[in-house]
């Protein structure tokens, strides 16, 4: 199989790649804001995962090799939101922090077993139509209080029920 889209391995490459290298990674939590920027609600994506349980996630995926991150952020939204979700990248790409995943669990809150990788993670407003794509089953918004509340953090793996209670916690929504 020959590879045409620039910056990406093939399958095998890859997994050298990710046994030898950390994999960098942006992670956006996408959010509804009222017209005073308060974050009135949160897109959490349903997955199945390759285990076959059913999980929530952000949005999230790989920088590619010569990609500007702003670049790669709209690639992913759109990827998993849609072509219309019409985010509003920040000017600053200053992430609210950077997550370290590892293949090793409880070295950071942060597990995934098929790498090293350091995520930068943003806040995202969009204000337009969103629908899953690719691998996303559904989106569904919840209000802060929701999405940081123990039912939904347990269907979510990996540490991201961390970075999405630091994203709220980011925004002003959790004390």
């Amino acid at each position: 199989m020959i590879e045409t889209t620039p910056g990406w391995f093939a399958p095998a490459d890859l997994e050298q790649v990710r046994a030898h290298l950390p994999i960098v990674y942006v992670q956006a939590v996408p959010v509804r804001v009222d017209a005073a920027g308060e974050v009135t609600s949160v897109g959490l994506l349903l997955r199945i995962s390759p285990d076959g349980t059913i999980t929530r996630s952000l949005v999230s995926g790989r920088v590619l090799h010569h990609e500007r991150l702003r670049d790669a952020l709209l690639r992913h939204l759109e990827k998993d939101l849609g072509p219309v979700a019409l985010p509003h990248i920040p000017a600053s790409l200053q992430p609210f922090t950077v997550a370290e995943y590892f293949p090793t669990a409880g070295v950071t809150p942060y597990h995934d077993p098929r790498q090293h990788a350091v995520a930068l993670a943003y806040v995202v407003p969009v204000n337009g139509d969103c629908s899953p794509r690719q691998d996303a089953l559904d989106l569904v918004w919840f209000t802060p209080q929701e999405a940081s509340s123990e039912a939904v953090m347990q269907d979510m793996t990996g540490g991201q029920g961390t970075l999405l209670r630091q994203a709220l916690a980011h925004v002003g929504c959790l004390i």
